[in-house]
């Protein structure tokens, strides 16, 4: 995958998405999309009540999403590369976890109108951690809404990623442990992760730090 074009990364909120494509668009000087989680009004909202502000909360990602990705082209992608910290796809897996029945039916028909426009990752990395890694990383960015988050409610979105992305095949999927990479204190896991990238040619890869 020397010539990719556009790389998303994926995984349970504070996994650090957001860390590792900031770190590999330094090191290959790309474009970056980062997602604007705080531009959401009804997301506060949506973690004192769930079920009455997943809806919206929902609705609006999905389409702030949209309006980002769609405006990809390959004109684009030819021009300069593209990284960034989430895919349209992500969006789904949330609605699928929030939303009742009766919402989860209109909320399909949108996002499969929607989601045709949307070009797809050559790659995507799929980061992974540890419960515990990740409450404590959620605890420690700060945001005041993020401490409502439940550990019951971590434990399902782990399962659905791990569950969606066992299913995955809309483009090649590298899954890497982000409690065994420190790229920010490690420049040699950065540059093993490089390697990886360019050695991928399609399915689903792993890659892990040899003790």
């Amino acid at each position: 995958m020397e010539n990719w074009e556009y790389i998303a990364i994926e995984g349970v909120i504070g996994v650090g998405k957001t860390t590792l494509a900031k770190f590999l668009s330094q090191e290959y000087n790309t474009k970056t999309i980062l997602e604007d989680i705080d531009g959401n009004p009804f997301l506060p909202q949506f973690y004192e009540d769930p079920e009455r502000y997943a809806f919206p909360t929902q609705i609006f990602f999905l389409l702030s999403r949209y309006n980002e990705l769609r405006n990809l082209t390959n004109r684009d992608l030819f021009t300069r590369r593209i990284i960034s910290d989430y895919t349209f796809d992500k969006d789904r897996i949330f609605a699928l976890i929030n939303l009742e029945e009766r919402e989860k039916g209109l909320y399909e028909k949108i996002y499969n109108l929607l989601d045709k426009d949307i070009i797809k990752p050559n790659l995507v990395i799929y980061l992974q951690a540890s419960l515990d890694t990740l409450m404590e990383r959620i605890k420690n960015r700060g945001r005041s809404y993020e401490r409502r988050i439940k550990e019951d409610y971590i434990k399902l979105l782990i399962s659905s990623y791990n569950e969606y992305f066992f299913h995955f095949q809309k483009s090649p999927v590298l899954i890497l442990n982000s409690n065994e990479f420190d790229f920010l204190n490690e420049p040699s896991h950065l540059q093993l992760l490089k390697k990886e990238i360019a050695s991928i040619e399609s399915g689903t890869n792993y890659l892990s730090v040899v003790q």
